[in-house]
């Protein structure tokens, strides 16, 4: 398997990509706005912080670790503000595909489905390890997204054979997301792993997020080891 090590950021293409449509799918347990929902930039975002922190215990559990992004990366004022940010205040600390656990990434897919084959996935593998687990019920919240106005470090070219696409071992994409985010990347597309054919997108920064939409919710049913079941069961207009 051809390895990432001493790929450069210069080395790979780039893809302008303007009016991006995106899909993600997200647990239905996180609140589906926050106090980056209402605020219109950073300074008021600072007043009603420290305001409401002041009554409510709960929200810096809410807002995440606010120092591992920079307040001018926020898109204040779109729709879905806190959908945007959460995957860089809420950083997953056994990693991702392109992260180490120190940073966060925003991942979208082409479409629902593939978002759907991603995070089923992803759910499947951890809840197998969950001892005596018969049944369960999973309810996620699909978000219909899009980003403007970027450059990313175009992946796709690379040969589905590349080490970035390795299925289960994630350290040649984390080394090369490493790389390309100190040399000043803004992300990444590249294919999905999950649903073939299908393209995703990793972002380090949510600043190029103009909307994120709730447009429906899924279930996945976990039964006799695996999922059994992906349902579709409330459908909103976009």
């Amino acid at each position: 398997m051809v390895t990432a090590v001493n790929l450069q950021q210069d080395e790979l293409p780039q893809v302008k990509l303007q009016r991006q449509k995106c899909y993600r799918l997200i647990n239905s347990k996180y609140p589906p706005v926050s106090v980056f929902d209402d605020v219109a930039d950073a300074d008021e975002f600072d007043a009603l912080f420290a305001l409401q922190a002041l009554t409510n215990p709960r929200l810096q559990a809410q807002a995440g670790n606010l120092t591992l992004l920079p307040r001018y990366e926020i898109p204040f004022a779109i729709t879905g503000c806190s959908y945007a940010v959460a995957p860089f205040t809420h950083v997953n600390p056994a990693g991702s595909r392109f992260s180490d656990g120190r940073f966060g990434v925003l991942y979208l897919a082409d479409s629902v489905q593939t978002a759907v084959s991603e995070v089923a996935y992803h759910q499947g593998c951890y809840w197998s390890k969950v001892p005596g687990l018969a049944y369960e019920r999973f309810v996620f919240r699909a978000l219909s997204c899009e980003f403007t106005d970027v450059s990313l470090t175009d992946l796709t070219r690379l040969a589905p054979q590349h080490a970035v696409y390795a299925k289960d071992d994630y350290s040649a994409a984390q080394a090369l997301g490493i790389h390309l985010r100190n040399q000043g990347s803004a992300g990444v597309q590249y294919y999905s792993v999950r649903n073939s054919g299908a393209i995703c997108w990793g972002l380090f920064s949510p600043q190029y997020v103009t909307q994120m939409l709730q447009s429906a919710h899924y279930e996945m049913i976990w039964q006799n080891g695996n999922i059994s079941a992906i349902n579709q069961i409330v459908s909103y207009s976009e």
